[in-house]
């Protein structure tokens, strides 16, 4: 399940555009491969974040995974209720699994990510 509507990283961060509010949250597939996810450590509101870097982390029964944030800006808004229920992102990624949201800063967003039809190639290949 790959929603067209979105964007893509290569490290399986899915990327929803709302004006200059980018919404951040894991790919169906990255949560398949973590497993059940147990906890969840989120950057602060108010923190500048640069396309690319590590924000945060999500450790699964499996193992601990890094939290990379695909669009530079200003963190607006984490998702507080995975704090107590990070399961969530196991079974709503691209719903209520949602991680942060950005204030992006610069030019278009979306230039570096890819399309759902570049991500499905991705990861089928």
């Amino acid at each position: 399940m790959i929603p067209e509507d979105l964007f893509y990283s290569e490290e399986h961060e899915w990327v929803r555009i709302d004006g200059d509010v980018a919404t951040v949250g894991i790919t169906d597939f990255a949560q398949d491969q973590l497993g059940d996810i147990v906890y969840v450590d989120l950057p602060a509101e108010g923190e500048s974040v640069e396309a690319g870097s590590v924000v945060g982390e999500l450790e699964s029964t499996k193992s601990v995974s890094d939290v990379f944030v695909p669009v530079s800006g200003e963190v607006i808004a984490r998702n507080d209720a995975l704090e107590s229920t990070p399961e969530v992102i196991n079974s709503d990624p691209y719903g209520e699994g949602w991680l942060i949201k950005v204030r992006t800063s610069g030019e278009d967003p979306t230039s570096a990510l890819l399309t759902a039809e570049a991500y499905s190639s991705l990861v089928s290949g």
